[in-house]
This record gives C-alpha cells, sequence and structure tokens, in this order.
C-alpha cells in the first residue's frame, strides 16, 4: 500500500470512527429523509435547513453501515454544508463521476476528504456504499425544490 492510499484509509476511518454532523435536526423547518441502500441494506436518516438564499445553513445525518457509507455521509455533510443548493448539486455530480467513472474533480478542494473515497471506484461492489448519503442528499434537494413550489 503506498503512502497515498495509507493516508486516504486512515482519512475514511476517522470519519467513521468520528463521524461530523452526525445527529437530528429536531427543528420545524428542517428536512427529514430516510434513505436506505437497498443493495446492502445501510440506511441513514438526512436532517438539512436550508435558508430563503437556497443556502444549506446545517446538515446531519444517523445511520447504520458499513465503514465506507457511514464515513461517506460524513464526507458528504462536511462538504456541502453552508454551500448553495446548486454547488451541493454540483459536488453529487463530481463524487458520483469519481466513484463510476473514475473521474478525479479538477479541483481537488471541492470534495474535501471525499477525495479519499477515489479508489472505490475499482470496487464495484462497493459504489452503492460510498454513494448513499450523496444520493439521499440528491434526494432531499429534490424534496426541497419540490416543497418550495
Amino acid at each position: 500500500m503506498d503512502n497515498l492510499e495509507a493516508l486516504y484509509k486512515q482519512i475514511v476511518m476517522d470519519h467513521y470512527k468520528k463521524p461530523r454532523n452526525k445527529g437530528k435536526l429536531t427543528d420545524e423547518g428542517a428536512l427529514q429523509l430516510p434513505y436506505k441502500n437497498p443493495t446492502c441494506g445501510d440506511v441513514m436518516v438526512l436532517y438539512m435547513n436550508v435558508d430563503e438564499n437556497d443556502r444549506i445553513t446545517d446538515i446531519k445525518f444517523e445511520g447504520e453501515g458499513c465503514s465506507i457509507s457511514m464515513a461517506s455521509c460524513s464526507m458528504m455533510t462536511d462538504v456541502v454544508k453552508g454551500k448553495t443548493v446548486e454547488e451541493a448539486k454540483h459536488a453529487i455530480h463530481l463524487f458520483n463521476d469519481m466513484i463510476k467513472k473514475g473521474e478525479l474533480p479538477e479541483d481537488e478542494d471541492a470534495l474535501g476528504d471525499a477525495l479519499a473515497l477515489s479508489g472505490v471506484h475499482k470496487l464495484r461492489a462497493r459504489h452503492n456504499c460510498s454513494l448513499l448519503g450523496w444520493n439521499g442528499l440528491e434526494k432531499a434537494l429534490h424534496q426541497q425544490e419540490e416543497h418550495r413550489h
């Protein structure tokens, strides 16, 4: 294992053992979305607040699953917290391309620690694990837009 792989594994395990933004948002305006990975049974509930300027002011998750899915949820919340809905959609697109196509983003900072999951591209059976939180976010953003109209 080279140094970069070792570092990436360390980052993934850090997010798994000490997840960022784990918990619930209980305020009345918070969107709550349960999401399940049908291939392995990993589950997540995403909580999100979006303000009138379409900015994700707070985001949290709860869930159970493998180290990759839970670390990815943690990384995803870190990446999109404070971003606009459009910026979050762009991050989802970049992450999907990285996992499904093996394409790294031109701007390496665009995905933050989630870049550590780039090796999952080679592990087709783990794609859905890494995409759990990102797919849930995409669905939540879609619901948020429908709710506004």
